[in-house]
């Protein structure tokens, strides 16, 4: 899980410090970073649910600027409850992937 939040917050901090026309730029498959992002970030939020049997509810979009701020948040909660192996493994590909991609 160590190493999950050491994605986690590289991710958030790419986020954040991105300019704007960066983020709303296209990134396929996604029709822009932010879409990518808010994916990871409902991922992550669905992973965090699930391990702690809550049902899922959709991460809002709450403006471009935020989304560092939703990673932060989402990935704080699925980091806070006990994740199955085989979630953290496929959660730390993921945000590994979208921070290299980013």
């Amino acid at each position: 899980m160590d190493e999950l939040a050491v994605e986690i917050n590289r991710v958030v901090e790419r986020l954040r410090s991105m300019p704007l026309t960066k983020l709303a730029a296209p990134w396929p498959p996604f029709p822009s970073r932010v879409a990518g992002a808010r994916a990871l970030a409902q991922q992550l939020a669905d992973a965090a649910a699930d391990a702690s049997g809550e049902p899922h509810r959709v991460v809002p979009d709450v403006g471009d600027a935020a989304v560092g701020d939703q990673i932060a948040v989402t990935g704080a909660d699925a980091l806070a409850v006990v994740l199955p192996d085989d979630v953290v493994a496929d959660l730390l590909r993921d945000v590994r992937d979208v921070r290299i991609a980013l």
